[in-house]
């Protein structure tokens, strides 16, 4: 069974039925029934047109279940002919369908986690680890966005900045998570890009440019996470970073600074620079400066505590991170590093050890739990 085909005619297949008039929340709720179907059905009688056998199974499950809910029969004169099996168009309604559930019924918080779920493919886990959120709080918010465009007509598609936001945080869960979507990020970014002028989806592009050009350097052969400052930068994709950097260039430009403008200058900074050494720390402490006042982020800025340590010396780093909530994924584990920075070996091995039991993967698990036995290592001599 081939989950990434599975994966990548979903968005296809929902975006067919809710063109035949299909409400959304029975859509995906039919795709889903032939996702289950086409695991059964395939490894033993695996269809010639996978997208087309999936279309007729989720159609047929939509008729069946709309028949069989009397609320419904009212519809049924729209919905009375099935439609033939057969290759369905073969049209990509993808970024299309991104706009329809960033829909003006929901809040833009909603609309992005609906997407994410329905048409990004990830689960209600990883959805809930991008928002900082139990993942009980993360079903919750997903089943009244269901229950909220349930019914609606999806003829007004939803803004720019919610369909960049899920764009994103799809990109962050392939580029870092369990599936693999930064390249299908990717993808959607330059069709959105190619179809609007807007200096946000530029910066967008140039951020996901930037941080893919250097994804083959950030795991070594074995798996294990290589920190940014250890990475073989020979490795890195140069083109791509060339394309980035005039991408933003360009953004920037235009005088219409955002979030993503902000956060792709940090990244371009640490792209520009030789080695770790020679990163230009004040640059980039300035830039959060500017992320900081658009987003307000804690995220953010931990990360600016970092660059303030590296900038001004761990010691600052430490001050800046004491004014934020220890409750911060990885905020333990950069109080671990800035303190191995300071000499503090003893507190720095403790924390990473800490850092590791809290790790939301396990290759970050793996890689905290390295570094507190290197500094217990050196503790015992």
């Amino acid at each position: 069974m081939d989950e990434l085909l599975l994966r990548s005619l979903t968005p296809s297949v929902l975006a067919v039925l809710v063109r035949r008039g299909a409400e959304f929340a029975a859509a995906e709720d039919a795709v889903q029934d032939a996702l289950v179907e086409a695991v059964r059905v395939w490894p033993r009688d695996a269809p010639r047109d996978p997208k087309g056998w999936l279309v007729t199974v989720a159609w047929r499950r939509f008729l069946d279940a709309t028949r069989a809910d009397a609320s419904r029969r009212r519809r049924e004169d729209r919905l009375d002919e099935e439609p033939a099996p057969g290759p369905a168009p073969a049209v990509d309604d993808t970024l299309q369908l991104y706009f329809l559930c960033a829909h003006p019924s929901l809040t833009p918080s909603s609309a992005v986690a609906l997407t994410l779920r329905a048409v990004g493919g990830l689960t209600t886990r990883q959805i809930a680890r991008a928002y900082l959120v139990p993942e009980a709080t993360m079903a919750q918010r997903i089943s009244r966005a269901k229950r909220t465009v349930s019914g609606v007509r999806f003829d007004r598609p939803g803004d720019v900045s919610t369909v960049l936001r899920v764009l994103y945080l799809v990109f962050n869960e392939g580029y870092s998570g369990d599936v693999d979507l930064a390249a299908e990020a990717i993808r959607l970014t330059r069709q959105l890009a190619d179809a609007i002028d807007h200096p946000e989806v530029a910066g967008l592009l140039a951020l996901m440019l930037l941080h893919h050009a250097r994804r083959v350097s950030r795991t070594a052969a074995d798996g294990s996470l290589v920190p940014l400052a250890e990475q073989d930068r020979g490795l890195w994709d140069t083109g791509m970073i060339a394309e980035g950097v005039e991408v933003l260039q360009a953004a920037l430009a235009r005088d219409r600074l955002g979030e993503f403008q902000a956060q792709a200058a940090v990244a371009a900074l640490h792209a520009d620079a030789p080695s770790a050494g020679e990163t230009d720390w004040v640059q980039i402490v300035e830039w959060y400066d500017e992320l900081a006042g658009l987003t307000d982020s804690p995220v953010v800025r931990l990360n600016r505590a970092v660059a303030v340590g590296e900038a001004d010396g761990p010691r600052a780093g430490l001050a800046e991170l004491a004014a934020l909530s220890d409750a911060l994924p990885r905020h333990t584990a950069v109080a671990a590093y800035l303190h191995e920075r300071d000499g503090d070996l003893p507190t720095a091995a403790r924390l990473y050890a800490e850092a590791a039991r809290k790790a939301s993967t396990l290759a970050e698990r793996d890689h905290l739990t390295r570094q507190a036995a290197r500094l217990n290592a050196r503790l015992r001599r």
